[in-house]
């Protein structure tokens, strides 16, 4: 323990991680999807939706 003594436990403030907190309102049945592809590759649900929007962002044609 006294190898810490000295340290500074630095803690950063929350929303300062480059992440942004929003609530966002989904059909049952795509939510629905969703677990169940997260279930079957052990993502979590937070993690399958930026994987899928960041795709969809990076990959969108608007015409």
């Amino acid at each position: 323990m006294d190898k810490f003594k000295n340290e500074a436990l630095v803690i950063k403030k929350r929303g300062e991680d480059g992440h942004k907190l929003i609530t966002v309102r989904l059909r049952e049945d795509t939510l629905s999807k969703l677990d169940k592809i997260a279930a079957e590759t052990n993502y979590s649900r937070n993690e399958l939706i930026n994987v899928i929007l960041s795709h969809g962002v990076e990959n969108i044609i608007i015409e």
